[in-house]
């Protein structure tokens, strides 16, 4: 019988240029696969796709804590120099998949509402191969 263990989203963290961004809340890794149509009159009216170009993205939120060693401003500064990110999606525990790829941060966003924590979010969409591993 096959034993099922639970991802904890806490256990997921997200690296840019080695360094683990700090107090984040949520993040999520989009892959995508444009499908291009190949449908002929030999698909005898169904349609026939091709696998296209693969794209992905990375979007996170988190509470803005200056003295972490990557936090929003030091994300601010990425965007605006348009610097290029090595950017690690996975987990720290032996075994679990890691994602790595490069990429250009799209958007980020500081925001402070009265009596609330700062928060931040941004996505960075990813350029050139994404690669699997394994920790």
């Amino acid at each position: 019988m096959a034993t099922t263990s639970v991802f904890n989203g806490t256990n997921l963290i997200l690296k840019i240029e080695t360094v683990t961004l700090g107090h984040t809340t949520s993040c999520s890794l989009t892959l995508s696969n444009d499908l291009p149509e190949a449908t002929t009159k030999n698909s005898n009216g169904f349609q026939e796709v091709i696998a296209g170009v693969i794209s992905g993205e990375i979007s996170f939120e988190g509470l803005v804590d200056y003295s972490d060693s990557a936090n929003a401003i030091e994300m601010a500064d990425y965007l605006l120099a348009r610097t290029q990110l090595t950017c690690v999606f996975g987990t720290a525990e032996t075994g679990d998949a890691v994602y790595t790829a490069e990429g250009f941060l799209s958007s980020l966003e500081q925001s402070a509402e009265m009596e609330s924590p700062v928060s931040y979010s941004g996505s960075i969409t990813l350029t050139g191969s994404i690669t699997k591993s394994t920790n």
